[in-house]
């Protein structure tokens, strides 16, 4: 008999919202369905500017958003299910990532916080929500981030080869598979992803972000400038870490150089190596048997990024679609994962990625009229 829950998913990237229908029948993991809403501009831009660091915007304005949000991950849930053909009463319940506007593990009262009400996805699609995942895992000293890790095992290890995930998102992070399972999961972020190209791109050429990294690959990556960068204490810090794009922001470029003196497509080439590096310096010092790297993420789209990986680390370099979840698909399948594991009452977190003192169930349960039954609460 199927066991159905959906992951919702929206990134630092600030495109859209992912839905993946996912079915643990019998224990394993197959994707029903997937879908994606793209965000129109005007949320967009409300986004935006609630994102930026020194963002000026009202309570009110936020609240406006947070419940915006809601809507439209309740509307990309209930197209799931009209493209999947179930009712939402066949579904146990949904875990929303929700959208990260500020993430800020190491300050002195740490906090992470997403957006999107989950009182509203459960009431407009009548299904248990499952939503603020990182905050416990915090709560318990841990850094709530990356949560990602604990499904790549469960979907990716592999007992014949050592393996490291790799997302790239806004942010790109690293899980580190082990071929014994009684070994323990490394996970991190490495640093920026997408995000600094997408500002830079945003910034010269009014586009989104650089399909493909064909801008990038007109430039001349700029060693000097990417050495630079790469000064930041960030990139050295030893895991477990997390980080944002409140971190890794223009004002972050501006700070190490004048990235005006350069031209601008050598920049973006610049930036697109520092992602490139920076993920491939973490898995020569952090995973050095690795024997496979599977990429993930929007990041996999941009060739010349990808070229840039493979170039600089001497390992095969493939996508997850061939061992059991579509690049794209892989966080939303991820957030269906967590869900089930907060209503079976199992942790989600992985104590020795996150840094917290011991593995915790994630998440607030907000009920929905399914009555998603939760086992040994």
């Amino acid at each position: 008999m199927s066991e159905l829950y959906i992951g919702l998913m929206s990134g630092t990237s600030l495109d859209g919202i992912d839905a993946a229908l996912v079915d643990f029948k019998d224990d394993k993991i197959q994707l029903v369905e997937f879908e994606y809403l793209h965000f129109q501009n005007d949320i967009q831009n409300n986004l935006q500017r609630l994102s930026k660091p020194d963002n000026l915007i009202s309570l009110s304005d936020f609240g406006a958003v947070d419940t915006q949000l809601g809507g439209l991950f309740a509307k990309t849930v209930n197209r799931l299910l009209a493209k999947a053909n179930i009712p939402a009463a066949s579904v146990k319940a949904i875990g929303s990532h929700g959208l990260t506007i500020q993430h800020a593990p190491d300050i002195s009262s740490p906090f992470s916080l997403q957006i999107g009400d989950p009182n509203i996805i459960a009431e407009q699609s009548s299904i248990t929500t499952v939503a603020d995942f990182r905050r416990r895992d915090i709560a318990a000293k841990g850094q709530g981030a990356p949560l990602v890790p604990a499904f790549h095992r469960a979907i990716f290890q592999s007992p014949n080869e050592h393996r490291c995930i790799v997302n790239i998102g806004g942010i790109a992070n690293i899980t580190v598979l082990p071929k014994n399972q009684s070994e323990n999961v490394i996970g991190f972020d490495t640093g920026p992803g997408n995000t600094l190209m997408d500002l830079w791109i945003k910034l010269h050429q009014n586009l989104p972000y650089d399909k493909n990294g064909t801008w990038a690959s007109t430039g001349e990556i700029n060693h000097e400038l990417v050495a630079l960068l790469k000064q930041d204490h960030y990139f050295n810090m030893p895991p477990p870490k997390s980080t944002g794009k409140e971190y890794f922001s223009l004002p972050w470029v501006y700070q190490y150089c004048d990235a005006f003196s350069y031209k601008a497509e050598d920049v973006q080439a610049s930036l697109c190596f520092l992602t490139a590096t920076t993920i491939c310096d973490a898995i020569k010092k952090h995973a050095p048997n690795t024997n496979r790297i599977l990429l993930c993420g929007g990041g996999i789209h941009n060739v010349f990024l990808r070229n840039l990986i493979e170039q600089n680390i001497n390992l095969p370099v493939e996508s997850t679609d061939y061992y059991g979840a579509h690049p794209d698909h892989v966080e939303a399948m991820a957030f269906a994962w967590l869900a089930r594991q907060t209503l079976n009452n199992l942790p989600g977190n992985l104590k020795e990625v996150t840094g917290a003192y011991k593995n915790v169930t994630l998440g607030g349960i907000y009920q929905g009229n399914n009555l998603s039954p939760i086992k040994n609460l």
